[in-house]
């Protein structure tokens, strides 16, 4: 399938992709997470417009995209533990929330109307050169339909949100896979509000400490990620199948050592690739019509399957 919003990656696309957003459109650009859906985040229609594309709840705060360590006390509150950890891992994978610096109000959609501001420094040079020529942080979440399937390539944003963005910058499939792990530093001690692309146990070799674990409020999510239902794909999904328990009208997706599976994450067990895989293989999956659902194989809780196991259950999950 043909899409004419598609734009392969060059300096006049980059180029037409910055004035997009300075003018107040929505640019699709890829991260070495997932594909996010762009605008400027001090104009708060254009904000407004990425909720409406994506089909979003209004309380569910929205990362800005940054690409100058330098700009973080300029845009947020920030202390030595901040900028410790920016420096650590930041071009990544790694969000945080902070306090607001001002009561600046064309921040309150893209922050949900709370206190604090949602930031990373993404690990990818069309990413970080976008947002150099635009001139302002890009605020992004991943660009597809709001509870549906993260998109890993150009193509499946185009699949998702057709014309409702005004152009999709492709820079080819994304590296992580699963987007940025979220961690709280308003507080005492650091919270980890999402599993994700930094596992837990980076951080906390970093910084000597123990995380906390919070789970959040899903009907009044501080970060994006909280949501109970999320990255669901159209058929309904059963996780942590055991091979033998595989229903004959479900699709299987298999880790590991498994032998009858349609597709495996990662037939080596390699968590890494399991999650550059998820998003793509959930949607493969839920192409095959003639299931009527989908089973997926039990994933290990530690490393980089925490942020797996994260997205898998809020994609079950049944209200």
């Amino acid at each position: 399938m043909m899409f004419d919003n598609i734009y392969e990656y060059n300096p006049q696309s980059l180029q037409k992709a910055a004035e997009t957003i300075k003018k107040g459109g929505l640019v699709a650009f890829p991260t070495e997470t997932v594909y996010g859906l762009g605008a400027n985040v001090y104009n708060s229609q254009a904000v407004a417009n990425i909720f409406a594309a994506k089909g979003r709840p209004a309380f569910n705060p929205l990362i800005s995209h940054i690409a100058d360590l330098d700009f973080l006390p300029e845009y947020a509150l920030t202390d030595s533990r901040v900028m410790e950890l920016a420096k650590r891992f930041w071009p990544g994978p790694l969000t945080f929330v902070l306090r607001r610096k001002d009561e600046n109000p064309a921040l309150d959609l893209a922050c949900a109307g709370l206190p604090t501001v949602t930031v990373r420094m993404p690990d990818h040079k069309i990413a970080l050169k976008l947002i150099k020529a635009s001139g302002v942080p890009i605020v992004a979440p991943s660009a597809n339909r709001s509870t549906t399937i993260s998109p890993t390539t150009a193509e499946h944003v185009a699949a998702s949100l057709g014309d409702k963005v005004d152009m999709i910058l492709d820079g080819g499939p994304c590296r992580v896979g699963v987007e940025s792990t979220i961690i709280d530093l308003t507080t005492e001690n650091i919270v980890l509000l999402r599993a994700g692309g930094i596992s837990l146990e980076e951080l906390e070799a970093f910084t000597g400490e123990k995380i906390i674990i919070s789970h959040g409020n899903p009907d009044q999510p501080k970060s994006p990620g909280q949501l109970l239902k999320h990255y669901a794909p159209s058929l309904p999904m059963r996780i942590n199948v055991d091979e033998k328990d595989v229903h004959q009208d479900e699709f299987f997706i298999g880790f590991g050592n498994v032998s009858h599976a349609q597709l495996n994450l990662s037939p080596s067990g390699d968590l890494r690739q399991a999650a550059a895989n998820l998003f793509a293989y959930m949607r493969e999956a839920e192409k095959h019509t003639e299931y009527k659902g989908i089973a997926m194989s039990p994933i290990p809780e530690n490393g980089l399957g925490l942020a797996i196991n994260d997205r898998i259950r809020r994609a079950s999950y049944k209200k």
